[in-house]
């Protein structure tokens, strides 16, 4: 099954790369690499507030975190134009907005990780860090930046 048709079965439509918020472009691409910044989650177009350990929990969380990967993939897509070429993500780099007493970030970001597993097959294993944060921009619950190999 093509990485297209598995993003079918699993009922995903990429969405279009966002506008950046400020000074930064989407992506770079460097040699075989591409860079993607960090993407904020989001539901239903607008930022997805939370922080966890106050007013969000884990199942929810990674929910968010899988809407991230999606708008990841969705820039990815746009970035090397066809994600077949994609040969391995090499690393995810999660941010989780949470109180100073919450210690399970690693089973949020397994929404993402999870989701490209799903997607890419043994090209979405990757290397992996997961952090709490004190605020992320807007708010937002979870911000996935992203580093992919490219054939």
């Amino acid at each position: 099954m093509s990485i297209y048709q598995r993003l079918e079965a699993l009922q995903i439509t990429l969405p279009p790369v966002a506008t950046p918020a400020a000074a930064y472009v989407p992506f770079v691409k460097t040699g075989n690499l591409v860079f993607l910044s960090g993407h904020i989650a989001k539901k239903d177009g607008k930022v997805w507030v939370g922080q966890l350990g106050l007013n969000m929990d884990v199942t929810e969380a990674q929910a968010a975190a899988r809407a991230v990967a999606i708008d990841l993939l969705g820039t990815l897509h746009a970035a090397v134009g066809d994600l077949n070429k994609v040969t391995r993500i090499v690393k995810v780099m999660s941010l989780v907005n949470s109180t100073s007493s919450f210690t399970d970030q690693h089973l949020v970001t397994n929404g993402c990780s999870e989701l490209l597993g799903q997607v890419l097959g043994d090209k979405g294993v990757h290397a992996r860090s997961a952090f709490g944060v004190a605020q992320l921009p807007m708010g937002a619950c979870v911000e996935i930046e992203l580093i992919a190999e490219i054939g």
